[in-house]
C-alpha cells in the first residue's frame, strides 16, 4: 500500500492512522462482472440485487461520461478499488469497534456528538457500516434506524425493493449506473405516520483506503406527517492517488411530512465527488436542504426535488468553497409537478487561490403545477484575482401560472472592511476569515451549534490553505 501524503501537521494530527493491508479485504482494480458477482457475494444479495448490479453494469458499460460539469480525465475506473471491507463486523457498541478505527471517528468527533445531541448515529469505514446505534425513545417511536444491507435482509425488504433506485435509476447517468452496479454500505431510515424525531439522527461516511471508490446508499422515508431531521458528515485523509465518491441519496417524503437532510462534506482534495442526490415530496410535505462543500478535487453535486403534490415545498441552503486545484461545480434541481408548489435557494460559492466554483441550477415547472413560486439567489465571493466563478442557471417553464425569478451576485471581500477589523486588533488572516465566516452565516445558522462550529473550522483551515 501506498503511504498518505500530508500538507501539513493540520493534516498529520487529523488522520495520523496508517492503513495496513491486514486490516482489510479488498477485491481487484477496475470494473467487470467478476468483480461485481464478488461483490454481491459477499454482501450475500437477494437474487434480485444480484440481477440489478449485473444489469446496472451493462449499463455503466453503454454509456458516456456525462457532458455537464467540469472534465474528469484524472479518474480511471482500471486503477479504483470498488470495495473494501475493514476486518470486523458492525457494531451496536462503540466499545466493541475495534480501537484504530475508534481513533479515527473520535478524532472526527464522532460518537461524542451522539451522547451530546443526536438521536442515533452510523459510521461507515471504506465500504461497510462498522457501528450503528439508535436511541431507545426512538425505537420506542417505530422510528427504524438501521444500515441499508440488513434492512434488505429483514422485515423491511420488500419496502426496499420497492423504492431502491427508483428515484435514481441506473439509466440516468454513468455514475448513477456504477453506483448501482457496486453500491456497499449506507442507510435506512423509516419514520412512521405522524412520528417527530425532535434532534438528529447522523450518518458519517469515512474513505480510508487509497485508490478507492466509496458508494454508500442512503434510503429514507418519511411517511405521512412525520418529522426528521437527518445529517451527513463526510471525510477522508490525503493520498497521491485518485480517490472516488458515488454514493446515491433517495428521500421520500410523505403527505404533510418534513425533512431536513444536512451535509458537511470534507473530502480530500485527489477525491472526485460525483454524487447524486434525489427527493421526491408529496402533497403540503417541505423538504430543506443544507449543504456545506469543502475538499474534493472535482465535484458533481447537485440535489434535485421533485415537488409532486400539491402545496409542496422545497427550500436549499448551501455554501461552497473551492481552493488551489478545486473544481467544484454544485448547484441544485427541482422539478415542480404538483399545484402551488414553492422552491426557494439561497446558494453561496467562495473561491480561493485559483480555484473554480460554478453554481448550476434547474428549475422545471411543468404544466400542471399552476401557481408555482421559485426564486433562486446565488452569491459568489471571490478572495483573489486568479479564482474563478460561475453561474449556470436554467429554466423550463411550462404554465404562465408562475412566478419565477433569478438574482445572482459576484464580489470581492472589501479592503476597507478587512482595515476596519484590523484597526480593532485583529489580525488580517483573521479578519478575511471572519468576514468571509459571516458570508456563509445564512448556512451555518441553519445547523446544530456543533455542526456550525465545525463548517466554521473548515473554513477558516480553507482560508489557511491548510486542508488536504
Amino acid at each position: 500500500m501506498k503511504e498518505k501524503t500530508y500538507v501539513d501537521d493540520v493534516d498529520r494530527s487529523m488522520y495520523d492512522f496508517r492503513y495496513e493491508e491486514k486490516d482489510y479485504y479488498k477485491v481487484d482494480e477496475g470494473l467487470t462482472p467478476e468483480i461485481v458477482e464478488q461483490i454481491s457475494a459477499e454482501k450475500n444479495d437477494p437474487d434480485w440485487m444480484r440481477e440489478f448490479r449485473l444489469k446496472s453494469l451493462e449499463i455503466y458499460n453503454s454509456m458516456q461520461i456525462p457532458n455537464w460539469g467540469p472534465p474528469i480525465d484524472g479518474l480511471d475506473m482500471e486503477h479504483i478499488v470498488t470495495y473494501v471491507k475493514p476486518k470486523t463486523k458492525m457494531h451496536a457498541d462503540w466499545d466493541e469497534v475495534p480501537q484504530e478505527i475508534k481513533d479515527t471517528f473520535e478524532r472526527l468527533g464522532i460518537p461524542q456528538a451522539e451522547r451530546e445531541s443526536l438521536a442515533g448515529v452510523g459510521a461507515q469505514y471504506d465500504s461497510e457500516l462498522v457501528y450503528h446505534n439508535v436511541r431507545e425513545e426512538v425505537a420506542a417511536m417505530g422510528v427504524i434506524y438501521t444500515d441499508l444491507e440488513s434492512a434488505m435482509h429483514g422485515e423491511y425488504g420488500e419496502m426496499i425493493r420497492s423504492h431502491f433506485m427508483k428515484l435514481v435509476p441506473p439509466t440516468d447517468h454513468k455514475f448513477a449506473a456504477l453506483h448501482g452496479a457496486v453500491w456497499s454500505g449506507g442507510s435506512f431510515v423509516y419514520v412512521p405516520p405522524g412520528a417527530t424525531v425532535e434532534i438528529p439522527l447522523q450518518s458519517y461516511f469515512r474513505l480510508n483506503a487509497p485508490g478507492a471508490g466509496q458508494f454508500e446508499h442512503t434510503l429514507i422515508i418519511v411517511d405521512e406527517g412525520a418529522d426528521l431531521h437527518f445529517i451527513e458528515g463526510c471525510s477522508a485523509p490525503k493520498y497521491n492517488v485518485a480517490n472516488l465518491h458515488a454514493g446515491c441519496v433517495e428521500l421520500f417524503v410523505g403527505k404533510n411530512a418534513k425533512l431536513r437532510y444536512s451535509t458537511i462534506e470534507n473530502w480530500s482534495k485527489n477525491m472526485y465527488n460525483l454524487n447524486t442526490k434525489r427527493a421526491k415530496v408529496e402533497a403540503g410535505g417541505r423538504m430543506e436542504w443544507i449543504s456545506g462543500s469543502f475538499g474534493s478535487h472535482t465535484s458533481y453535486l447537485y440535489p434535485m426535488t421533485i415537488l409532486s403534490g400539491d402545496d409542496s415545498r422545497m427550500e436549499y441552503t448551501g455554501i461552497t468553497f473551492a481552493g488551489e486545484g478545486q473544481n467544484l461545480d454544485t448547484g441544485m434541481k427541482v422539478v415542480h409537478t404538483g399545484k402551488n408548489t414553492s422552491s426557494a435557494v439561497n446558494a453561496k460559492s467562495i473561491s480561493k487561490s485559483g480555484g473554480i466554483s460554478t453554481f448550476r441550477s434547474a428549475v422545471v415547472v411543468q404544466k400542471t403545477a399552476a401557481g408555482a413560486r421559485s426564486a433562486v439567489d446565488c452569491s459568489s465571493l471571490m478572495l483573489d484575482g486568479i479564482s474563478q466563478s460561475d453561474t449556470i442557471p436554467a429554466m423550463d417553464i411550462r404554465t404562465k401560472d408562475a412566478q419565477i425569478g433569478h438574482e445572482a451576485k459576484i464580489g470581492r471581500i472589501s479592503d476597507d472592511a478587512v482595515f476596519y477589523l484590523m484597526s480593532r486588533g485583529i489580525s488580517e488572516e483573521d479578519a478575511r476569515a471572519m468576514i468571509v465566516s459571516g458570508f456563509a452565516d445564512s448556512v451555518s445558522k441553519e445547523l446544530p451549534l456543533e455542526y456550525a462550529v465545525e463548517m466554521n473550522n473548515l473554513i477558516r483551515l480553507e482560508m489557511k490553505g491548510s486542508i488536504g
